[in-house]
């Protein structure tokens, strides 16, 4: 029971001490006078009354009423209901006023009638409003109205009255006065009453307003509400706070605040606070304050403030849900018969219906928090704190921004202190939370539901603060209508205290000696509700786990414990990804948990370490708050598991798993701290139960688990039962349980936070020093941990100043934690004093235990890392460096990497890299364990290292890489690319070591010091030639060579930068250069006049030379093309046009030029050292091929010195010696180019063909011949006709020249120059034409060996790039693009076929470009192999590339920039780019080479792998020096492997292994190819991003063989594995050739291991392959008279390109019956139509574009014929129409018909033959007259009309499909 009133008071205006219109309240009467006992009487109270201060007035306003709320220090509510009403201030009051005023105001304000304020003012601790209203009113009416009863009486009965608080009573109160009201008390008063308060603010704010409001309530902001009405204030006030229930508000709440308190807004705290509109002005300025205009219906939230909304789909389901409550017509709204009425509900059940959506929603919010309830202490009374991680991680809303920022709150904590407790009254929150989780689920979707529940529960509501609906009417009188407005109204009577003060004493006194009322408590046990799990799992929450990976972690924890590495290792890349997942973290510490045995688990090193790396991936996903409790299973475990590092002395797993955020967290350590104490209460109280319990438990099974609450719950229910001994008892027990746990956790405490090297000062990150982003989360994989490099002092102690510093950090940690902990679980003071004193021993025993245990782990060997892989080395191959553990990185190419190709991730891979005198080789397995049995090997030669850089790896590419380990990127022109991470066991210095020995061995000193001349050899080679004594002649050579060459020839000439034309004044002077000139050698020219003088006779010592020089390769070549011979040009017969000349034996005209050269034989050797004088490096025009047809030659030369050819006459540089020499010297130019006109046959002739008839448009993409080649500007214009002038330079040629000749001289000839210069356009500007002679310039931009080398580096990037990009495919072919190295394949192809053209029509060219040993070198070879079968042989194309290349000194060293002086020069490859041409034009014409492309390939590598000599030098003459020119066949020492020279292996390789032949070769005598070089028709070279990981480039032949002989064949991969018939093959690994060999290499192999089991000596497989050849041609002609007709149309076609062409797609189907094609021409033409099945489609399609498409040409042939329907179906007569164009053989139903009826694509013919009736032919027809179509589908059966009928249409299908 409880006082209705408290105190009852009379408050009236008192005047301000200033005397103006404001005054202040002044209490004139208080009842009772003295304070009750329990309720002291509040302070303050007369500010409320008027909150907007004491004023008078000047007119009466009408009585208010208005209930205001204080809070007292005890946090109690007083609820203050103040009635006021006006009386008229006396008027003597208001004459003294003006006789004081009258010295300031001079009397303004007349005496007019004032009003002055009175309240009664009723102070309750109860909320009952309509009763204070009607208590005060009736009180206000007896004064009025003046009835007859006693003020005294009523005031009296009023303050005595005692009603019930709870319970749902009714009772009735009289006082005294007729009055009759009924009190109804709530059924319980946890739930708040709200009346229509809720209702009214959404009224007044909407609901997006208020739910906004409501948030920032629960998440501590500060709210202002703003009105004129007071009882809104109120309302509002109390409405905010209903809708918060269950959490209690805590904060500063006041619903009206006086004027006077103003500043109180302006406090930090948060508050709920309304004040009057009228003070609207002073809010402005709150800056952190919501402000909420219940007038005008707005909220206004400040921009610094930002408030957390509710979770979705919480938010929404709220907001659905209001809106459904507060318009219910909102639903029907659209409807087309809307329902006639819509039962709204009463504005009181409103109010209850929007609560119960808010019960709802925090019954959703706080689902399953009874779960993370901690119980610490049972007795005295219950301690429970709350596990917010859990519960938020449970929820999945850890990073939701509400949830918990109000768990964090106080109100939160208040509701934990009063609803945790197991052991009380419940409510209907408790209810909803226990019973109604899965109903509300399941509502979750359908509205009308959701509608149901709330109504159901809004009944409960309404019920409570109604409990009896029937009220009987309160009576209570209410004054007259307008009594206020009374002119004589009498002032409120003065009260008689003594009538009051006895009527209150009576009252008190009867109270006093009834007995007390026993209040029955109804407390229970209270529900805990389902487990969040089971909830939150149908939510969808938790991320989808497949069982799958659970399996992997258990299977892989299982091998671990087993001891089965090797498949550990293999499933520990998936556990680590798997660890992403929660499930499996979870899944993790109770697999590890099963094998914990009593607390321990002792491992071996290897299973520590994997254990260790789980562990650490477990946690590095965990957040510092371990929401998921991964980190609290795991703590247990880590002081579990360990190794015995040596006797007494043992690691643990937590010294190894310390560098994760939550260690240093201390709410974690709380959470786990509560939660083990809670454990261990919980057993406290089972053992006592368990004797009882040991029978039922045995039936019960699952159910004898009972939760810790439900325990305390049966604890507090026995409790005031028990003897006062046994509660002391219980009490200490609990006590010294929580104790002994805050040792133990002082103890694990230590464990995790002291580093295992406590001599470094590695303070903890995270709460208490340094930010969260400084840990890292490396895995630490060495088995010594966390221990760190020997830089530090392990020695030291922990005395010093650093470790003390840790030691005191952590006991400092430790004590922070043992104070909060024991205080708020009532450990006593004597036990916390006794912790403090034991927390710095624990600390200091464990540092001492760490020294020892660090020591040891020091000396633990690194774990075991697989073994390195050996490389197998070359003979001659040494190892410089042995391997350096290393880990290769993927890089830009993906296939290895498992990209979008799909494929195992190859890399990254494990191993070493290891460097040799000739190779950098990285050999391992791939980390992946999936595919760990393979082996990866990438190397290339060090000769090809293009560039070395150290690089840094953002993204961690894989978690066995520590940080800070050096990482290099290696790169090469053989387009590989090692990008290297060293292992963290490798020192830096090593990686150091390894790079010096790299760059020494890419740039030796000179090019003897590299592989090719100190392999096999102990000693370094010295630079004497070796064959000195057999050969006197050699000495006598060098002598002679090097007399005065000696100081240039040493260290400067290597280091020469790059080569410039020399003065003319040195040139001809006696004096040899300055050393800054290291362009050139220059050899003075004091040698004997004898050498310089051509003689007819060679002296004796020079024999042994000649016959030297006749035997290279120039010399056999001349012999070959009828240009003469040495005895020949000794004797000078006259009658040949050319002779050998020797001019050049002595290396003495041109040092880079061979020893023997064809010029025309009438120039004499004497001119030709003066010519030369005009060309850069002195290389005059000289014959290196003549047109066995035309007799056209070619010459090369370097290019003019001076300005162009009028340079060679008019020459402003001319020598010395004066202009008389000059004249000479450019008469002789003259006369030498006329000599080459002269020595061909035609050269008379006038007229003939154009020079470019045969030439046409499609092999050039512009429009003039020229047009493509020339970029622009002017050319020479004599001797051109119309034709060709317009043809050669498009038409500006045709404009007059620049030097104003008239251009008439250019038509005088009309006929081809018999010679074209082809020179650089800026060397032949202002060139004068001449119309007599008989040569013609044609000027051509080509691009210089800078430009070369800088596509090449781009072109490297795109083929091989470094780092992956986002799209690989567009960017590969953008870069690929920029490169512009198929442009410049473009030129040169272009270039060469325009000088093929000029000389098969019978001119002359002198290529002169550059310095006549890059592109001249380029453009004479292409034209060489184009024009002339010969040098498309295996030992034509060598003879080519050592005449063309070697001899005529193209800079090998120099463009690769082979030793340290070329090494600034940089890599051009001028070499590769020639082969990549040729592999060019190989692929257009795959049956015009006898080698394949492979042979192409295989050079382009090891010209760059210093592995042989051949490609090593600029020229002869350096060969020469180096004694390596005519190094004589016995002469090879050492072992017979070791070859010098690439040609002699490629020799011994191919005798053995058909590697480098091409089958398809069938060569057409005399045939000149002309490829087309437009870049559509260009391909990317396969060897630029092949590679073969299993065995590395496969150009060292022995090494891909494994160091077996060569002779193996090469298809056989070895397997140990069972064998099958299926292979997998990876594009990026295995060596597609070998593993999958063509169908002859298949056959040729066979028959070799045949006749090896036979036991016959294997026949060498050339020999065996002419033996096929030579019997498949004479089958071949035997069989061909069928098919003449067919081969004839193909030789009369008029596309031998096209045809040629034909191999290339027959090469890629791979068919084995292609294998008659290659044999020869006739074959090949004719058995086109059984070629592969996809060949014929990609050519059609070729031969497609070709056309023009006539209408004449879309029905080539067409005719009647029976056709036999598919299946059972009849013969019939169709109309057949054959298209060439497209490819196919339509028919119709008759000739007229449009519609075609079907179609057989050529593409998927294989063969016609002749054909035999079948049922239902038809009669009359001879049957010769069938034939059949057999395509990859089916087989077609036709019958013509007659036999000659079918023999066309069969040689017309025939024709179509040859053409294709």
């Amino acid at each position: 029971m409880a006082r209705l009133a408290d105190y009852f008071l009379v408050v009236a205006f008192a005047p301000g001490k200033r005397g103006n219109g404001d005054g202040q309240g002044q209490i004139l009467q208080r009842f009772p006078e003295k304070d009750w006992e329990d309720n002291p009487f509040p302070q303050g109270i007369e500010l409320f009354c008027q909150p907007s201060g004491w004023q008078l007035f000047s007119e009466r306003s009408p009585p208010t009423f208005f209930i205001a709320v204080l809070t007292d220090i005890n946090s109690e509510r007083h609820y203050c209901a103040c009635f006021t009403f006006w009386e008229a201030v006396e008027s003597t009051q208001n004459r003294l006023r003006s006789e004081e005023e009258e010295e300031e105001v001079a009397a303004l304000i007349p005496p007019a009638q004032l009003f002055a304020p009175k309240s009664l003012v009723l102070v309750s601790r109860l909320d009952h409003a309509d009763v204070f209203r009607n208590c005060l009113g009736l009180i206000y009416t007896i004064y009025v109205d003046g009835l007859g009863t006693s003020l005294e009486t009523v005031i009296g009965n009023l303050l005595t009255c005692t009603i019930p608080i709870t319970g749902g009573t009714q009772r009735t109160i009289s006082l005294g006065a007729g009055d009759r009201q009924v009190i109804q008390t709530p059924i319980t008063d946890s739930l708040p009453v709200s009346n229509c308060s809720v209702a009214l603010l959404f009224r007044q704010l909407g609901i997006t307003n208020v739910l906004c409001l409501f948030c920032a309530a629960l998440t501590e902001h500060k709210i202002l509400f703003l009105s004129s009405s007071y009882q809104r204030l109120t309302d509002a006030c109390r409405g905010l706070l209903a809708l918060m229930f269950p959490l209690k508000y805590s904060f500063t709440y006041v619903p009206i605040l006086p004027a006077q308190l103003l500043e109180v807004l302006s406090t930090p705290t948060p508050f709920i606070i309304g004040v009057s509109s009228a003070f609207q002005s002073e809010t402005q300025e709150l800056l952190d304050v919501i402000i909420a205009d219940l007038d005008g219906g707005t909220v206004t939230i400040p921009e610094c403030i930002h408030i957390s909304l509710l979770p979705e789909p919480l938010l929404h389901q709220t907001r659905d849900a209001l809106s459904v409550v507060l318009d219910p017509e909102l639903e029907i709204a659209d409807l087309a018969f809307p329902p006639s009425t819509i039962s709204a509900s009463s504005l009181k059940m409103q109010d209850k219906e929007i609560r119960a959506v808010f019960l709802r929603l925090f019954a959703q919010l706080l689902q399953g928090y009874r779960w993370c309830l901690h119980i610490i202490r049972i007795h005295p009374e219950p301690v429970i704190r709350f596990h917010k991680a859990a519960f938020l991680g449970q929820r999945g809303l850890v990073e939701d921004d509400f949830l918990p920022k109000v768990l964090e709150g106080m109100a939160f904590a208040g509701f934990v202190t009063e609803r945790g407790p197991p052991y009380r009254a419940s409510d209907l929150f408790d209810e909803l939370v226990a019973n109604e989780a899965k109903r509300m689920q399941a509502d979750e979707g359908s509205k009308a539901r959701v509608l149901r529940h709330i109504k159901e529960l809004a009944e409960q509501l309404y019920k409570n603060e109604n409990p009896y609906p029937a009220v009987t009417m309160h009576k209570v009188q209410k004054p007259a209508e307008g009594c206020h407005l009374r002119l004589h109204q009498r002032p409120f009577p003065r009260l008689d205290e003594g009538t009051i003060q006895w009527i209150i004493d009576q009252a008190t006194a009867k109270l006093q000696t009834a007995p007390p009322a026993v209040k029955a408590e109804k407390k229970c046990m209270v529900p805990s509700g389902p487990p969040l799990g089971a909830i939150m799992e149908r939510n969808g929450i938790v991320l989808a786990n497949s069982a799958r990976r659970l399996e992997v972690v258990r299977n892989c924890i299982t091998y671990v414990f087993e001891g089965k590495m090797l498949e550990a290792k293999k499933l520990l890349p998936a556990v680590l990804r798997a660890m992403k997942s929660r499930a499996a973290r979870h899944c993790l510490t109770q697999e590890l948990n099963l094998h914990v045995l009593q607390n321990r688990a002792v491992l071996d090193h290897q299973q520590f370490d994997f254990i260790v790396r789980m562990m650490n991936c477990c946690l590095q996903d965990c957040s510092a708050t371990d929401e998921h409790g991964v980190a609290a299973a795991l703590l247990p475990l880590v002081t579990a598991f360990c190794r015995k590092l040596s006797p007494g002395i043992t690691q643990f797993a937590y010294s190894c798993v310390q560098e994760h955020l939550v260690w240093t967290n201390i709410q974690f350590w709380e959470a786990m701290f509560y939660c083990d104490v809670q454990n261990h209460i919980r057993a406290l109280y089972l053992e006592g139960a368990e004797e009882n319990g040991v029978q039922k438990g045995n039936d019960e099974g699952p159910q004898k688990e009972r939760a810790a609450l439900e325990i305390a719950a049966e604890q507090c229910c026995h409790w005031p039962t028990l003897s006062r001994e046994k509660q002391q008892e219980l009490i200490q027990k609990e006590e010294s349980t929580v104790f002994s746990q805050a040792i133990h956790y002082a103890n694990r405490m230590s464990y995790l936070l002291l580093p295992l090297d406590t001599s470094k000062s590695r303070l903890l990150r995270g709460s208490g020093l340094g930010d969260a982003e400084s840990v890292s989360n490396s895995f630490i994989t060495n088995s010594i941990a966390g221990s760190v490099a020997d830089s530090y002092d392990t020695e030291s102690g922990f005395e010093e100043a650093e470790s003390s510093d840790v030691a005191n950090y952590v006991v400092r940690f430790i004590n922070r934690f043992v104070d909060k902990v024991c205080t708020e679980s009532g450990v006593t003071n004597e036990h916390l004093k006794g912790l403090h004193v034991m927390i710095p021993d624990i600390v200091q025993m464990h540092i001492e235990t760490l020294d020892a245990v660090h020591r040891e782990s020091k000396r633990l060997p690194p774990i075991q890392k697989p073994k390195l892989l050996r490389p197998s080395l070359l003979i001659g191959e040494e190892s410089v460096m042995e391997g350096l553990r290393v880990y290769l990185m993927p890089d830009g190419r993906e296939e290895a990497a498992g990209g979008n190709m799909g494929g195992p991730p190859l890399l990254p891979a494990e191993g070493a890299i290891f460097l040799t005198t000739y190779r950098i080789i990285f050999k391992g397995t791939p980390t992946d364990p999936l595919v760990g049995e393979q082996v990866v090997v990438r190397s290339f030669p060090i000769a090809s290292l293009t560039k070395e850089e150290k690089i840094t790896v953002q993204a961690q590419v894989d978690q066995f890489i520590q940080e800070g380990c050096a990482q290099l990127q290696l790169r090469s022109c053989t387009f590989q690319l090692l990008r290297i991470a060293f292992d963290e066991e490798v020192a830096s210095e090593s990686a150091e070591v390894f790079r010096k020995h790299l760059n020494k061995l890419r740039y030796p000193q000179h090019v003897s010091d590299t592989f090719a001349f100190t392999a096999g050899q102990l000693t370094k080679q010295t630079v004497q030639p070796k064959s000195k004594e057999k050969n006197p002649s050699l000495r006598s050579i060098s002598k002679i060579l090097v007399k005065n060459a000696k100081k240039t020839i040493g260290r400067q000439y290597v280091t020469r930068k790059k080569y410039t034309p020399p003065a003319w004044e040195q040139r001809g002077s006696q004096q040899h250069f300055p050393d800054d000139h290291e362009d050139e050698i220059s050899v003075s020219e004091e040698v004997e006049r004898s050498t310089l003088t051509p003689s007819t006779t060679i002296r004796p010592s020079d024999k042994m030379t000649m016959s030297h020089l006749v035997e290279r390769a120039c010399c056999r070549d001349y012999q070959r093309l009828g240009l003469g011979t040495l005895s020949n040009s000794l004797t000078r017969s006259k009658n040949e046009p050319f002779r050998i000349s020797t001019v050049n034996r002595m290396y003495a005209i041109c040092r880079s030029y061979p020893g023997l050269l064809i010029v025309p034989q009438s120039i004499q050797d004497n001119t030709l050292q003066r010519i030369s004088r005009c060309y850069r490096q002195n290389r005059f025009p000289v014959v290196c091929w003549r047109n066995s047809r035309t007799k056209a030659v070619l010459l090369r030369s370097g290019g003019l010195h001076g300005k162009g050819v009028v340079g060679l006459f008019k020459s402003q540089n001319a020598p010395a010696t004066g202009p008389s020499q000059a004249d000479s010297t450019s008469l002789e130019q003259e006369k030498y180019l006329q000599a080459v006109v002269n020595s061909m046959p035609h050269s008379a002739e006038a007229g003939g063909r154009n020079t470019l008839s045969g030439f046409t448009s499609a092999q050039m993409s512009s429009a003039g011949k020229w047009g493509s080649i020339r970029a622009s500007g002017r050319m020479s214009s004599y001797a051109l006709n119309m034709e060709i002038g317009s043809r050669l330079a498009g038409k500006e040629l045709l404009s007059i020249p620049p030097n104003g000749s008239p251009s008439e001289a250019s038509f005088l000839r009309q006929h081809r120059a018999s010679l074209y210069i082809i020179g650089d356009k800026s060397q032949l500007r202002g060139v004068k034409p001449d119309p007599l002679q008989h040569w013609e310039v044609v000027p051509i931009e080509v691009f210089e060996a800078r430009q070369v080398k800088t596509s090449f580096k781009k072109l490297m990037k795109a083929c091989v790039p470094g780092s992956p990009s986002a799209e690989p495919g567009v960017t590969y072919l953008r870069s690929l693009e920029e490169s512009e190295w198929l442009v410049q394949i473009h030129k040169i192809l272009q270039i060469s076929v325009l000088v093929v053209e000029l000389l098969d029509t019978g001119s002359s060219v002198l290529v002169s470009l550059e310095d006549g040993w890059d592109i001249t070198t380029q453009v004479v070879s292409l034209v060489q192999l184009l024009s002339d079968p010969y040098y498309r042989t295996l030992e034509g194309f060598r003879l080519l590339i050592e005449k063309e290349w070697l001899s005529f000194g193209h800079r090998f060293s120099h463009r690769g920039a082979q030793t340290l002086a070329s090494q600034s020069s940089g890599f051009t490859p001028i070499f590769l780019q020639f082969l990549d041409c040729v592999h060019q034009i190989h692929l257009q014409f795959p049956l015009e080479f006898e080698f394949s492309q492979y042979y192409l390939k295989f050079l382009s590598y090891h010209a760059v792998s210093a592995r042989f000599r051949t490609f090593l030098l600029d020229s002869d003459y350096e060969r020469l020096e180096l004694g390596l020119l005519y190094e004589e066949k016995g002469d090879r020492k050492g072992s017979p492997q070791l070859f010098r020279s690439v040609w002699d292996y490629i020799d011994r390789l191919n005798r053995k292994v058909p590697i480098f032949f091409n089958y398809m070769y069938a060569p057409e005598d005399g045939e000149v190819l002309r490829p087309y070089s437009n870049i559509s028709n260009l391909k990317v070279w396969d060897y630029y991003i092949q590679e073969t990981l299993s065995e590395g480039p496969s150009y060292d032949w022995e090494l891909v063989q494994g160091q077996a002989e060569p002779s193996e064949e090469a298809g056989q991969p070895d397997t140990n594995a069972p064998q099958s018939k299926r292979k997998i093959i990876w594009p990026c690994y295995d060596n597609r050739s070998r593993m999958e060999p063509d169908a002859i290499s298949r056959l040729l192999e066979e028959l070799q291991n045949l006749e090896m089991e036979l036991g016959q000596v294997p026949e060498r497989w050339k020999e065996t392959w002419d033996k096929v050849k030579t019997f498949q041609r004479s089958e071949a002609q035997a069989d061909s008279s069928s098919r003449v007709a067919a081969s004839s149309l193909l030789m009369a076609s008029s596309l031998p390109h096209q045809r040629r062409s034909l191999g290339v797609y027959l090469q890629e189907s791979g068919v084995s019956s292609t294998i008659n094609l290659s044999l020869d021409s006739d074959a090949s033409s004719t058995s086109t139509p059984s070629s592969g099945k996809q060949g014929g489609r990609k050519s059609t399609s070729t031969l497609y574009s070709q056309f023009q498409t006539a209408e004449s040409e879309n029905r080539s042939y067409e005719g009647s014929l029976y056709k036999k329907g598919a299946f059972m179906k009849p013969w019939k007569p169709r109309w057949f129409v054959l298209d060439k164009t497209k490819h196919q053989l339509r028919y119709y139903d008759n000739r007229l018909d449009t519609e075609c009826k079907g179609v057989i694509d050529l593409a998927e013919v294989e063969s016609i033959t002749p054909g035999t009736p079948t049922m239902g032919a038809p009669k009359m027809v001879d049957e010769k007259a069938f034939f059949d179509l057999k395509t990859t589908k089916r087989v077609y059966n036709f019958c013509a009309q007659d036999v000659q009928l079918a023999q066309q249409w069969i040689d017309r299908i025939q024709s179509c499909l040859s053409d294709a």
